[in-house]
């Protein structure tokens, strides 16, 4: 392998050759997010010389995420310290959980300047606090890229699948599937989260356009994802409509509604799709209680977000896929 340069080094970090000589050799007057780009190029292409200790350049990416306890945050979670695990040491990502139902602290979370990060990715709540917390983070220089789901009015890198045709695609399985006539529901959060409000928008354009036969969309119910909530709005749905054959949930608490539907003398001509393949709604694939599930892939979502960051910091030199990430539908003959 040829002998590598300043040449070398300020092609890969997107710097000229002065601002290299100035931080290999110590000499400062260089930003410290630059200086980050020069040292870790440098560590990349194995350049030989010792690094200033002064100029470690160490790049922090932190991930915020809430609801610690939905099982697809869990999934996000591990994969983004799996991939933590394989990058260069240089380079560390942090993963914080916090209240959805508390968007100050996430906003404060955000602005928090120190230790001083070079990326944020974000899986948080539609907020205007947080909407103004993202754009100042974005001022200072942070790289923001949003996960999952995205905060109105915020220009910024997005992951995500196309979750309103993620909704559209859950109406034209259920009604496909589904032979019996009759009313069919779905199952939100809230309005919380922009996902979610997709994924309604979706499946209501579906029914409204194509208008499958002797299928009638009837109403979205709120549960915020809560056990109890969603095991009252499952039952409401069975009492108030006596022909209900389809409930799609667009978040969590796939459990509740598997269970509500598993005891009630009607749960088993309703079809049920939801969100997320687990030990849970694959069990109920096999023994019928579900009848497809969409799952949004966290791992590749995670992959994608943390390539993104490293890109837009002059660390990767391969382009980075823009495109929705493809959801994957899992029905009881492909599990």
């Amino acid at each position: 392998m040829s002998k590598v340069t300043f040449v070398d080094i300020a092609k890969l970090a997107g710097v000229g050759t002065a601002t290299v000589e100035r931080v290999l050799n110590a000499r400062g007057g260089v930003r410290p997010a630059t200086t980050e780009k020069v040292i870790l190029a440098a560590r990349a292409l194995n350049y030989p010389r010792l690094i200033p200790d002064e100029h470690r350049g160490i790049v922090r990416i932190e991930v915020i995420l809430v609801r610690r306890e939905m099982t697809f945050y869990t999934r996000l979670a591990r994969a983004f310290e799996r991939i933590s695990a394989t990058l260069d040491s240089s380079i560390q990502v942090q993963r914080t959980f916090m209240d959805e139902l508390k968007p100050q602290e996430i906003a404060d979370r955000i602005l928090r300047r120190q230790p001083r990060r070079a990326g944020l990715i974000l899986a948080v709540p539609d907020h205007p606090a947080i909407r103004r917390a993202i754009s100042e983070a974005q001022a200072s220089g942070q790289h923001v890229v949003q996960i999952v789901t995205r905060v109105g009015g915020i220009e910024s890198d997005f992951v995500g699948i196309d979750n309103y045709g993620a909704g559209r695609m859950a109406a034209l399985l259920l009604s496909k599937i589904q032979t019996l006539k009759g009313t069919v529901v779905a199952l939100t959060h809230s309005h919380m989260y922009q996902v979610h409000r997709d994924r309604i928008w979706g499946f209501s354009d579906y029914f409204a356009q194509m208008k499958p036969e002797g299928k009638d969309f009837a109403h979205v119910l709120y549960g915020f994802d809560d056990v109890g909530l969603i095991s009252d709005r499952t039952y409401e749905a069975l009492s108030k409509w006596p022909d209900l054959v389809g409930i799609y949930n667009v978040g969590g608490a796939n459990g509740a509604v598997l269970s509500v539907l598993r005891k009630h003398p009607r749960g088993k001509h309703v079809s049920f799709v939801g969100h997320e393949l687990t030990e849970n709604t694959e069990a109920a694939l096999r023994d019928g209680a579900m009848s497809v599930v969409l799952d949004q892939m966290p791992e590749a979502q995670a992959r994608r977000s943390i390539d993104m960051v490293l890109s837009r910091l002059g660390l990767l030199a391969v382009p980075v896929e823009q495109s929705p990430i493809r959801f994957v539908t899992i029905t009881p003959e492909n599990i």
